[in-house]
């Protein structure tokens, strides 16, 4: 038997559901691996203006992952016009290119500029923060994240894929508000806001302080938002947070997500990516699974009446 690995992100059509999580992935892994292999290829988050980045140190280790404080360094949308998106259009992956803006006007004017040949969809990095709502992330709130959506809606035909931000209280909510402001797809999640201290110095580990915690670590926690987003809203949801193996892909397959990306892991694994890849097809092969796609939304729940649960179930 042979396994259908072919997973479908709206109108855009992957040989596999498995990609690269932006910031975690760059032309030179083209050494380590062949890129038509993987489903989608997902850039590092780019910016209008020129960016150096958070001040260092920009990288803690802590069990079961990492936090970091990068900061969205960019070259610029020049830049990657130029250089960056020929490097990644010469293969016949789709592409996909994740924007960032401090503002709604910002990203929206960003998106119409990277709306160009080449380019298969808009990451919209609504994880970011937004100085029009006194630095919170555009995804924290329902409200925010149907603004921004829709503005981007009708600046860009491309589909519009907006990744949220893990640090919200209520992200079924969020996930609503983005299907309904008309994003095709929803990114879940971001890294989880957190901090470390070195005991030596008595200092903060990170030169900005507070960064996002990523990794092995985060993945009960985003696979929980995984389930909550893949039920609140009918659109696609592409997990992403922890996944290591094949076996965390399936588990956020089966809990809701129609493709997931791989990030902290290529950091330790160049090819972690294509062992996700092979490993789900023998995954599906061993349980007579024809087409992975299949696993999404299989998971088997016995329906609760237990009310310390039922704030688990979005609103109808």
């Amino acid at each position: 038997m042979s396994v259908d690995l072919s997973v479908e992100i709206g109108s855009l059509r992957l040989r596999n559901p498995v990609m690269p999580a932006s910031g975690t992935f760059a032309e030179g892994l083209e050494k380590v691996m062949d890129f038509s292999r993987l489903g989608a290829l997902v850039g590092k988050t780019i910016t209008r203006e020129l960016r150096t980045g958070n001040p260092l140190p920009r990288v803690v280790e802590q069990p079961g992952g990492m936090i970091n404080s990068i900061g969205i360094p960019s070259k610029g949308l020049d830049s990657f016009l130029k250089k960056t998106l020929p490097l990644y259009v010469k293969h016949d992956t789709p592409f996909v290119v994740s924007i960032s803006a401090p503002t709604a006007e910002g990203f929206v004017s960003l998106a119409r500029d990277v709306s160009v040949e080449g380019v298969a969809a808009i990451e919209a990095n609504i994880s970011c923060p937004n100085i029009e709502e006194d630095g919170k992330a555009f995804a924290m709130t329902a409200e925010s994240t149907a603004r921004v959506t829709s503005m981007l809606r009708k600046a860009t035909s491309l589909p519009l894929w907006a990744k949220l931000t893990p640090n919200t209280g209520d992200i079924a909510a969020v996930a609503r508000a983005a299907e309904a402001a008309g994003a095709d797809a929803l990114v879940v999640a971001n890294t989880i806001l957190a901090m470390a201290v070195d005991l030596k110095t008595f200092r903060p580990s990170l030169g900005n302080i507070m960064g996002g915690l990523s990794g092995p670590a985060v993945k009960p926690i985003v696979l929980r938002q995984v389930y909550q987003c893949a039920r609140a809203a009918k659109i696609p949801v592409i997990g992403c947070g922890g996944i290591s193996t094949a076996e965390d892909a399936a588990e956020f397959m089966l809990a809701g997500a129609a493709a997931v990306q791989v990030g902290t892991a290529t950091f330790v694994q160049p090819d972690a990516m294509l062992r996700v890849i092979d490993g789900l097809e023998q995954f599906c092969l061993h349980r007579d699974i024809a087409r992975v796609r299949d696993l999404t939304g299989a998971l088997i729940v016995e329906e609760s009446d237990e009310p310390d649960v039922a704030w688990m179930e979005p609103a109808q």
